[in-house]
C-alpha cells in the first residue's frame, strides 16, 4: 500500500479540520491530484471518516482520511464549483468545475450520488494534452499488430474494440485513424459521444443520448454523406448495430467500441441485440480486446520508491487479442453457438490470447504476475 503522498500531513490531520477551511482542502487535494497524474479523486464518508482516494494508473489509493463530521460540507463545496443544486441531498448530479482549466490546468467533471453514509462524490480530471500516440507506437505485440493492419487496408468490414471502461479503447481506436489518415485518399467521418480528441484529417461529430441526434440518427443520415471510414463511439442499442454491421456490408471500413467481457462475448452482445447471424459472419471483419497493466517501475523493481509514490509501479502498457471470423468461428457463430462454444472454437485457431501476451511481459519483466491477476484474475 503506498503512502498518502504527504497530503495527510498537509491537511494537518484530521483532528484538526473544521468547516472553515473546506475550500482550502478541496483546493489542496485536487492541487495533488492534479501533480500525481490521477485521472479520478473519490470522496466517500463511511460511517467513521471521510476517505479521499486517487485513482493512480487504473488503481485507486487511500491518500487522506478526514473527520466524518466535514464529509457533507466538502461534497457541497464541489456542489458549488459545478454549479449543482446543493440542496438536493436525495439525487445523483452531474456537472463540470466552471473554472478548473483556470485554476487547476485541467478540466474536472464532478459526479454526486447519495449513500446511506451521505453523499459521496467523485472528480474526473481530463488529461490537459491527451496522448496522440501512433499505430505503432501503442505498444501491441506484433502477433497482434501485423493482421490489425491488414484489416486497415480493407475497404469494408467492422473491426470492434471491447474492454473494460478505462482499457485504452479510445485511444487504440484514434490511433487506428490517424494511421487511415495517413495513407490519405479516404472520406472519414466520426459520431462520437463525447468527442475527446481533435483529429485533423477527419468529420467528427457529437452526439447525445436521448436527443434527435442519437448514434443510430446520426449513422443512418451519416451514410448519405459518401463516407467511406466510419467510427462510431459506441455501439449501444439494436439499432445502431444493426445499422453500423449493414453499413460494414455495403463498402464501408466501420469502427466501433462494444463493452463485453471477452472478444468472442462481442458476437454473443451482437446476436443478443438481433443481429443475424449471416449479416455478422459477413460483416464482422475483427474483434480486439484489450486491457492495459502496470508497468513495474523501472527505480525500484516493485519494491515501492518516491518516483512511484510507493506503488512498485509507473505507467501502463498495453495487452491486447484480436480475434479475425476464421471459416470454424463463422460456422459456430451460424450454428448459434453460446460463448463458451465461441471461445472454444477460437482457441482452437492459435492466436495469441490476452493471458498469453501478459505471461509474456511478466517474463519479460515488464509487469508482475500479481498484476496479470488483478486484471485479468486468477488463470482457470
Amino acid at each position: 500500500m503506498p503512502p498518502a503522498m504527504d497530503l495527510q500531513q498537509q491537511l494537518a490531520g484530521p483532528e484538526r479540520i473544521g468547516p472553515e477551511r473546506v475550500g482550502q482542502v478541496v483546493n489542496l487535494v485536487l492541487v495533488e491530484a492534479v501533480k500525481k497524474s490521477a485521472s479520478d479523486v473519490h470522496f466517500e464518508p463511511t460511517h467513521r471518516a471521510l476517505e479521499i482516494r486517487f485513482r493512480l494508473d487504473g488503481v485507486l489509493h487511500t491518500v487522506a482520511t478526514l473527520n466524518r463530521e466535514i464529509a457533507a460540507n466538502i461534497v457541497a463545496r464541489l456542489k458549488v464549483l459545478a454549479e449543482l443544486l446543493t440542496y438536493r441531498l436525495d439525487v445523483p448530479q452531474e456537472g463540470r468545475l466552471v473554472d478548473a482549466i483556470k485554476s487547476f490546468g485541467v478540466e474536472m467533471r464532478v459526479s454526486t450520488f447519495p449513500t446511506i453514509h451521505g453523499e459521496k462524490a467523485a472528480v474526473r480530471i481530463f488529461d490537459p494534452a491527451p496522448r496522440t500516440l501512433d499505430l505503432d507506437q501503442l505498444g501491441l505485440a506484433p502477433a497482434v499488430l501485423a493482421p490489425l493492419k491488414e484489416m486497415l487496408k480493407q475497404r469494408s468490414g467492422a473491426i470492434l474494440l471491447t474492454g473494460p471502461s478505462g482499457s485504452g479503447k479510445t485511444t487504440t481506436i484514434y490511433a487506428c485513424l490517424r494511421h487511415l489518415i495517413g495513407k490519405g485518399g479516404r472520406h472519414i467521418v466520426t459520431i462520437e459521444d463525447p468527442v475527446e480528441q481533435v483529429i485533423e484529417g477527419a468529420s467528427q461529430s457529437h452526439a447525445r443520448s436521448g436527443t434527435e441526434f442519437d448514434f443510430a440518427r446520426g449513422l443512418r443520415s451519416l451514410l448519405r454523406q459518401d463516407p467511406e471510414v466510419i467510427m462510431i463511439g459506441e455501439v449501444r442499442d439494436r439499432e445502431t448495430a444493426g445499422i453500423a454491421i449493414e453499413a460494414a456490408l455495403t463498402g464501408h471500413l466501420v469502427f466501433s467500441t462494444l463493452h463485453a467481457g471477452s472478444a468472442c462475448g462481442v458476437i454473443g452482445r451482437l446476436l443478443a441485440m438481433g443481429v443475424e447471424t449471416y449479416l455478422l459472419t459477413s460483416g464482422l471483419r475483427g474483434i480486439l480486446n484489450q486491457r492495459l497493466v502496470r508497468r513495474l517501475c523501472p527505480a525500484c523493481r516493485q519494491a515501492g520508491c518516491s518516483q512511484c509514490a510507493g506503488t512498485g509501479y509507473q505507467g501502463r502498457m498495453l495487452l491486447g487479442e484480436l480475434l479475425t471470423l476464421e471459416p470454424p468461428l463463422r460456422e459456430a457463430i451460424l450454428a448459434h453457438s453460446d460463448t463458451a462454444t465461441l471461445e472454444a472454437t477460437a482457441s482452437k485457431l492459435g492466436e495469441p490470447t490476452l493471458r498469453d501476451m501478459a505471461e509474456q511481459a511478466a517474463r519479460d519483466g515488464l509487469t508482475s504476475h500479481e498484476e496479470i491477476e488483478r486484471v485479468l484474475g486468477p488463470k482457470g
